[in-house]
């Protein structure tokens, strides 16, 4: 059985923030579950790892949320978040202070690989 679930938020558009709030919610659960969880943050969803534009974001009109508070919430039951590193070259790199590490296309893959994870995409 997998003992590891890798989040890979590559789809998911800042400017649709109601797709941002199910990875970073699961990431959470699932942390809190004791599974080892890393979500990645890479293409149009890599600008979620610069400072102030997840806190910008509410999944919904009204909502007191915003989608950092899921990332910060995501981070402090244990989910590893981190970036990929051509997402740097987009958006820059004055990151939140949850991203733990800038990884490249090579560690997602071996990862990915492994037969005890687990990959959900977004």
């Amino acid at each position: 059985m997998a003992d590891k679930l890798i989040i890979v938020m590559m789809n998911s558009d800042p400017a649709n923030p109601s797709e941002l709030g199910a990875p970073f919610f699961q990431a959470a659960v699932a942390a809190a579950m004791e599974y080892e969880v890393e979500v990645l943050l890479t293409g149009r969803a890599g600008e979620l790892a610069r400072k102030g534009v997840a806190a910008e974001l509410h999944l919904h009109e009204g909502s007191g949320r915003t989608v950092y508070d899921y990332i910060k919430e995501a981070h402090e039951a244990g989910a590893r978040i981190k970036v990929c590193t051509p997402s740097l070259e987009l958006w820059g790199d004055d990151l939140i202070p949850e991203i733990e590490e800038t990884v490249g296309g090579a560690y997602l893959i071996s990862e990915a690989m492994d037969d005890s994870t687990v990959t959900f995409t977004y």
